[in-house]
């Protein structure tokens, strides 16, 4: 089965915040995120898709979120490039 790692990104208190997860229905998980449904630390704020992998299963998912939560520099610069396009 298909999963997906993606990367939501959203503006609060002058800056920018974002979040990883992974999913195997991705618009499903993005709803659930802007209604308040998703996680405990996405509620109330206005989220948008900076990123998405397709991977295989959930093992490689769940390892690539694992990988990608680490990785701030590159969170960084998908927020001031999606969230402050020039």
């Amino acid at each position: 089965m298909d999963c997906f790692v993606y990367v939501l990104g959203s503006l609060g208190n002058n800056r920018q915040l974002t979040y990883v997860g992974w999913t195997n229905d991705l618009p499903r998980r993005l709803k659930q995120h802007n209604a308040g449904k998703g996680a405990r630390t996405t509620r109330g704020r206005a989220w948008v898709l900076l990123h998405a992998e397709k991977l295989k299963d959930k093992r490689a998912a769940m390892s690539r979120e694992w990988h990608l939560k680490r990785d701030r520099a590159f969170r960084k610069k998908l927020a001031l490039s999606f969230l402050h396009p020039a």
